[in-house]
């Protein structure tokens, strides 16, 4: 399903491949038979915002909206597990799902990475696809509403998945929610997490390392990166699709 792929190069880290490849990301949009066209408009807006203007302010906006905090991570077990063990054998079985299928992942990809996700299940039968969206509806719809009151163009990709989904949220209680939510963007708050996780540090000092320190480790190594490579079939499949139009 191309447009999923489509949707998880907007949702991906800004780069210049994205850039180029803007005729072919439109392509993709506009032959889905799924979506309906003020979607597909929201969609083409992002996709031109992100394609004009300066990479580099794209990528800034990108780190400040995604990496700082937890509320808009695209890690999908943070906002069900946080940093629980639990979460670790969800990645696990989660890359065991995508190895039975053929995906292959760079080796700095955390396999709930949502564009990953989305990447794989471009690969899968539609009924399987609304399914697994189905199952994290109430993370696309809280996402997308916390975007929402951001004002936020990333906001559309989650309100295209949500329907795909098939699932309609709340938006009365989850506008309730998400305002009554404590921002974790900010320098104070940043400030808070970075003291805790020192004062963990401190504490697991000469302990063993648990699968939650593991994981821990391993994002704050994916924030430091910032870059988060899919790969490029997405680029040549859709120029392909944008060469029959």
């Amino acid at each position: 399903m191309m447009l999923l792929r489509v949707m998880a190069r907007l949702l991906d880290y800004p780069t210049a491949e994205l850039q180029e490849a803007r005729d072919a990301l439109v392509t993709g949009v506009l032959e889905d038979q799924r979506l309906p066209t003020a979607q597909k408009q929201g969609l083409l807006r992002c996709i031109e915002m992100l394609c004009e203007g300066d990479l580099m302010d794209h990528q800034e906006n990108y780190v400040g909206m995604f990496d700082r905090g937890r509320s808009l991570s695209l890690l999908l077990f943070e906002h069900v597990h946080g940093e629980s063990r639990d979460r670790g054998q969800a990645m696990v079985d989660l890359m065991e799902t995508y190895n039975r299928a053929g995906l292959e992942i760079d080796a700095r990809e955390l396999p709930d990475y949502l564009p990953l996700f989305l990447e794989y299940l471009s690969m899968r039968p539609w009924e399987e696809v609304q399914n697994w969206l189905e199952d994290i509806h109430h993370i696309l719809g809280l996402l997308a509403e916390r975007l929402f009151q951001r004002e936020s163009i990333y906001q559309s990709v989650f309100e295209s998945l949500l329907t795909l989904a098939g699932r309609a949220p709340d938006r009365q209680e989850l506008a309730a929610i998400v305002a009554s939510e404590e921002r974790d963007d900010t320098p104070e708050a940043l400030d808070k997490v970075w003291e805790e996780e020192m004062v963990k540090f401190v504490d697991d000092q000469g302990g063993s390392c648990g699968t939650s320190d593991v994981i821990g480790k391993r994002r704050r190594e994916l924030e430091q990166s910032q870059t988060i490579h899919l790969s490029d079939q997405l680029i040549t499949d859709a120029g392909h699709a944008a060469g029959r139009a």
